[in-house]
């Protein structure tokens, strides 16, 4: 699993013109599900997302996490994180297909939610736009097969 964690003042999702998630402070969540991912590791994912420390403190170090900074999370499906890019058309057979990745997507969204944070998302498999006004600009990738 990968995640592609973007420290927001705001951010969006909008599918046909209409926003169906919005957040302001927090974290934008792109989210990609490996073919070989589990439920463990979905916890883990979501687990490290919810205790990424990149909020500034009082001395303007990143070292609050964001459950004391009270971000919301906007988490986004994204199969095109695990493109493979050796030819210059991008193949994607090590995304997971929608019988294993919704229900893998779907746990990350549980898992945070029962963490207490307030959770806005995407639709999976839709055309989206997805807005965002970066803050940091901070971005970090949690990829599964580093933790």
């Amino acid at each position: 699993m990968r995640a592609v964690v973007t420290r927001v003042k705001e951010a969006s999702v909008k599918i046909s013109g209409k926003t169906v998630g919005a957040i302001d402070k927090g974290f934008l969540v792109l989210l990609g599900v490996h073919v070989s991912d589990t439920e463990e590791i979905a916890k883990k994912v979501a687990d490290r997302i919810c205790g990424l420390r990149v909020f500034e403190d009082e001395n303007g170090k990143m070292n609050v996490g964001p459950k004391d900074a009270g971000a919301k999370l906007l988490i986004v499906s994204q199969f095109t994180l695990y493109a493979d890019v050796k030819s210059r058309r991008p193949g994607f057979t090590e995304a997971a297909r929608p019988e294993l990745a919704i229900p893998l997507y779907e746990l990350v969204i549980k898992e945070c939610k029962d963490r207490g944070f307030t959770v806005e998302t995407g639709r999976f498999g839709a055309d989206m736009q997805v807005y965002s006004d970066n803050d940091g600009p901070v971005t970090i990738i949690i990829d599964s097969k580093e933790l």
